[in-house]
């Protein structure tokens, strides 16, 4: 009995810390609510007025992008912004053709009278964080506005943004992505949900009732003060933009999120390719939990709740090893369940956290109808959408867990860049890129495995039990093994 007590303590564990999480996403979703009923009274730099327009500087952060970086130049030259008055900083780190083929394109941009500069490093030390940082040291703006490779802000994007900049405790302004090629596969249209209720819920959520939010490493501006101030860009993380928005955060800067101002970008359209980003976000996620937890409680700048919140935001990605735990211990428990009629009373209690899919549920759904509309027809949409969401965020759950507990244990490991594929519609392929692996990781065997595991929890709930089986878990095992057997074999077949 000691190994069915050990299973019952860790799952229930796992349960009530995703139902924790479940709160404090039901806490967003009403601080959500109550902030589309306010009015922006934030006073705002007139652009009109040549006295108030301030120096900017943007940079582009690059590396190795060699279809999409035509497109990215071409599209910021388009920036409506006095040119006495901007600067653009192409940071380039590539180590392959493309050095050659932006330094033509920026001369050509410059020759127009565009102030634009291609400044490469003999070295990637510090990743994108060593870059941005080399770049600071020379930039002329005091507001630095970052974008990816895959971002194409519109031409009046600056203007738009700046203006906050008024308020001289505003650090930051954080603009929402939306998403080019939403609609080219399912594996995009789960990308863009997910996505999306961060951009909502969460960022406005957090923001409105003065709790901390990031930098979401692209899209947004910096006060340059802000930024030396909080330390400057660090690339002892994954995450450097996480890193640094709290640093500057517990120094008293104010961070300012936009939701009605989009940059659009484009998802990653290959498995392989959102396996790299997701490792990276949830690895830089636990390694900024290691380095900003103790800050964060113990600063005295702070409320209790900002701090509960915090904690809550550097342990999202945390919630996908709970997942985990919970998916791959749910099998013993239905034996557990059937085998100990003694314990027939604590399930039915531990039953209740099914609240967490719940809250869930309907978090997404105010999430979901502000972009897509509030009709019954919407509504049936959402519902599809929702549980394949949330099958394939289960089928992620190994690879994310793997990055989770490696940032938690301090394992170092390198930057790697998310690949980009200039692809808008079906028409277009990612078929031959050059920056795809052409690997398989050992991880897709596990996660072959897994789904048969959880065929092996659907078949269960036939044979369990005197009564005709139990079937309680039957559609969370159904979820389980459509969202490893997704991942499994478009792990198996994306390959270029």
């Amino acid at each position: 009995m000691i190994l069915e007590t050990t299973l019952i303590v860790i799952y229930s564990i796992s349960l009530i810390l995703i139902f924790m999480y479940a709160l404090a996403q039901l806490n967003l979703m009403f601080n959500y609510l109550a902030a589309q009923r306010k009015k922006d009274m934030c006073p705002k730099f007139n652009l009109n007025n040549p006295e108030e327009v301030p120096y900017v500087t943007i940079q582009l952060p690059v590396f190795n992008e060699l279809y999409v970086m035509d497109r990215l130049l071409d599209n910021i030259a388009l920036i409506d912004y006095p040119k006495d008055k901007l600067e653009i900083q192409v940071l380039d780190d590539s180590t392959d053709e493309t050095v050659i083929t932006t330094k033509a394109h920026v001369e050509k941009l410059a020759a127009t009278g565009l102030d634009i500069k291609h400044i490469t490093r003999t070295n990637r030390q510090g990743f994108k964080a060593g870059a941005l940082k080399e770049g600071l040291e020379i930039a002329k703006g005091e507001f630095i506005a970052i974008f990816d490779a895959d971002f194409l802000p519109d031409h009046d994007w600056l203007q738009k943004t700046i203006p906050y900049f008024k308020n001289d405790k505003i650090g930051v302004v954080q603009t929402r992505w939306a998403h080019i090629n939403r609609d080219y596969s399912t594996l995009t249209k789960i990308q863009a949900f997910a996505l999306d209720a961060h951009f909502t819920l969460e960022q406005v959520g957090r923001n409105s009732k003065g709790h901390f939010i990031n930098f979401n490493g692209t899209a947004g501006v910096w006060r340059k003060d802000c930024i030396i101030d909080a330390g400057n860009w660090e690339g002892d993380t994954l995450t450097e933009d996480l890193d640094l928005s709290y640093r500057a955060q517990l120094k008293n800067w104010e961070f300012k999120y936009l939701e009605d101002v989009e940059t659009p970008a484009e998802l990653p359209v290959v498995i392989s390719a959102a396996r790299s980003q997701q490792f990276r976000w949830n690895k830089g996620g636990a390694e900024n939990f290691r380095k900003m937890l103790w800050r964060v409680l113990t600063s005295k700048n702070i409320s209790a709740k900002t701090k509960l919140h915090g904690i809550l935001h550097l342990l999202n990605s945390t919630m996908f090893l709970n997942v985990l735990i919970v998916g791959i211990l749910s099998i013993p428990m239905l034996y557990i369940k059937n085998e100990y009629a003694h314990l027939r009373p604590y399930f039915y209690i531990m039953s209740f956290f099914v609240m967490s899919t719940i809250i869930f549920f309907v978090c997404y759904w105010i999430m979901y109808k502000r972009s897509h509309g509030n009709t019954f027809k919407d509504f049936i949409k959402y519902i599809g959408m929702f549980f394949t969401f949330f099958s394939i965020a289960m089928g992620f759950s190994l690879h994310n867990s793997i990055a989770v507990l490696e940032g938690h244990i301090g394992k170092r490991s390198e930057f790697v860049r998310t690949p980009k594929f200039n692809i808008s519609s079906l028409k277009d392929s990612w078929k031959g890129n050059k920056y795809l692996r052409k690997n398989i990781s050992i991880n897709v065997v596990f996660e072959g495995l897994l789904m048969l595991y959880f065929a092996f929890g659907m078949y269960s709930a036939f044979i369990v039990g005197d009564q005709g089986g139990d079937f309680g878990l039957f559609p969370f095992h159904l979820m389980l093994t459509i969202g490893f057997g997704f991942v499994f074999f478009k792990s198996l077949t994306s390959k270029a």
